[in-house]
Formats: C-alpha cells, sequence, structure tokens
C-alpha cells in the first residue's frame, strides 16, 4: 500500500502572535525561584525537581539574551536585571490569573458565595435572608463570616459586604448602609437609670465593652481625658461586637453599639437607646465585587435585594 507523502505546500495560516509564545511556565518557576534563597527551596515549593527550576530559568535567561541570577553553590540571588523583571511578571501573572478566574467564573453555575462580617450576618441580614431566598430560590447563598479582605482572584468568594471606608482599589464599591453609635440597654436598667446625656450620667451604670474601646467614641466632656478613659474600663469586655449586644440584651449594663447591630432589637423593646446623642460613624456598609462580576445573574440580582433591604432599613431617632 502506498505511502502518502506529507505535504510541502506552506500553510497560510497567520503566525501565532508573540504572546503565545512566551515561555509561562518559566516566568512562573522564576518568580517562585526569586522568592527561595536556592533553587531546591523553590523546587520544594513548587513540586518539582532542582534540576527542573535550573533548566527553566536558563530556558528564560536565553530567551531575554540575560542573567537573571547570581549563583553561588547552592544559594542565587537575582542580579539587576532580574530585580528590575521581577515586579512585572508578579503584577503580569496576578492578572492574568485574575482574568482566568473571571472567566470562569461566568461559566459557573455553582453557589453564590459572599463574604461579611460575622456581627453584620448575625444581627442585619439573617433574618432579612429569607426574603432572598423565596424571592430568588434558583440561586443557592453560601455565606463566608470572616473579618478579612477577600483576594477575589483566589477564592471563591463572588461579593462581599464590608464596613470601612468604601476605598478598595480595583473593585467596584457600593455603599450599603451609613452607621451611628449610641448607648442601649435593657429598657428596665433605662427605667431604673434614667438617660446619659454627659459624664456623670455613665457612672450610674455598669459598662460594657469592646477590646477596640468603642466607649473612646463617646462625648466625655471631661478636662482630664486618660483619667475618664481608664475610669470607663469598668464593667466587662468583649472580643465581638455581637457578644456586647447580646450582653445588653441580658440586662448586663450599658453598651455603645452600632445602630445597624441593634436596630432591629430596639424595634421589638429588648433594648432601648439610652442616650439623646447619636454619633455618626464615618466608616460605613459597602457592597463589594470586581467590576466584570456585576453582569453575573446571581450577583446582580444579590446586589438589587440586598440595596432594597437597606433602602427599607430603619434609621435611628436623630435630633435636627
Amino acid at each position: 500500500m502506498p505511502i502518502a507523502k506529507r505535504s510541502t505546500k506552506k500553510s497560510s495560516r497567520t503566525p501565532a502572535p508573540g504572546f503565545r509564545r512566551l515561555p509561562l511556565a518559566s516566568l512562573r518557576v522564576f518568580v517562585a525561584a526569586a522568592e527561595y534563597p536556592s533553587f531546591s527551596h523553590a523546587a520544594d515549593a513548587l513540586g518539582v525537581s532542582a534540576a527542573a527550576v535550573s533548566m527553566q530559568i536558563r530556558a528564560l535567561e536565553e530567551y531575554l539574551r540575560t542573567p537573571l541570577f547570581h549563583r553561588r553553590g547552592r544559594l542565587a540571588e537575582l542580579t539587576a536585571a532580574g530585580a528590575q523583571l521581577l515586579p512585572r511578571v508578579r503584577n503580569g501573572l496576578a492578572e492574568l490569573e485574575r482574568a482566568i478566574n473571571e472567566a470562569r467564573l461566568e461559566q459557573r453555575t455553582g453557589p453564590l458565595t459572599v463574604s461579611m462580617l460575622a456581627s453584620f450576618l448575625q444581627q442585619w441580614l439573617l433574618l432579612r435572608l429569607p426574603g432572598f431566598n423565596a424571592r430568588y430560590p434558583q440561586f443557592e447563598v453560601r455565606i463566608q463570616a470572616s473579618d478579612q479582605l477577600v483576594d477575589f482572584g483566589h477564592s471563591d468568594v463572588q461579593a462581599a459586604i464590608r464596613f470601612g471606608a468604601g476605598n478598595w482599589p480595583k473593585l467596584h464599591c457600593e455603599k450599603l448602609l451609613d452607621d451611628w453609635l449610641l448607648p442601649v440597654c435593657t429598657p428596665q436598667l433605662l427605667k431604673k437609670h434614667g438617660l446619659v446625656s454627659n459624664h456623670a450620667d455613665l457612672q450610674r451604670y455598669r459598662l460594657l465593652h469592646e477590646e477596640s474601646e468603642a466607649w473612646r467614641a463617646w462625648p466625655s466632656g471631661a478636662t482630664n481625658e486618660s483619667a475618664f478613659f481608664a475610669e470607663e474600663r469598668r464593667g466587662s469586655t468583649f472580643d465581638d461586637a455581637v457578644s456586647v449586644v447580646r450582653a445588653a440584651g441580658a440586662g448586663h449594663g450599658l453598651a455603645l453599639a452600632r445602630w445597624s447591630l441593634v436596630a432591629l432589637d430596639i424595634e421589638c423593646g429588648r433594648l432601648a437607646i439610652a442616650s439623646r446623642t447619636i454619633l455618626p460613624i464615618k466608616s460605613a456598609y459597602f457592597f463589594v465585587c470586581p467590576e466584570s462580576y456585576l453582569d453575573i445573574e446571581k450577583i446582580a440580582a444579590f446586589r438589587a435585594w440586598i440595596m432594597e433591604e437597606a433602602r427599607r432599613a430603619p434609621r435611628p431617632p436623630l435630633k435636627s
């Protein structure tokens, strides 16, 4: 049977763009090698052999026609050219990984994962979340309670509710809720000790504190500020905002709390506002996600719903 001859006709296809010939594997190894004192340490981190790391670095140096490392025995130190190249390659690979993750996310039909502070989840969202589930039963919501900023390029989190100034770079940041500080206690304790309008009034109460010392934000009117703050450490201290609110609801004392965390307790009569002075907070709650995620159906639905809930949320009885 005759053997078919391979055609010697040149292809008419346009040559592949230059970026397709970039040594991406070598660039990834280069970044890893720059973060460790030797190629063997980098190899352990990458799960390959030291010889493979050396081969990839040598290939990249030949591609660039310049040495990137000084080899001193087992140690490897960046040359001036390598040090100049490193931040650019690291940023470029991070952007590439972010783009790939975003492209994968758009094709994903799994659950919607939202990150937020545990206090916001427990005191604001949980009672409202059934409304979202009833309106959008096709979407499964998973909540990740965390006070850490989300690295959207390296996690399955698709949106976040964050408390701050709203200046997180390269993200869509949309204000959700303003907030205020106010003293609260049980109605029974308020009836017993009366409203708080100055420093002397606080003496009647047992104070409840967060470790972040929220009472420092309260206007004291005292001449000796350090003595005032030392005195106001009396009472009980807790390491999270929800515990302070729960302790106040149990009648343990007077708490300085954020309005967002006590509004529903005040509405149902579990807590009472113990002062006519209500302080605005500079920070606010923001809906946060990458710009490219906004058009994804499940994220767009959650964003529209929570914005609607925020608009309907009660505001404190502020003085004019």
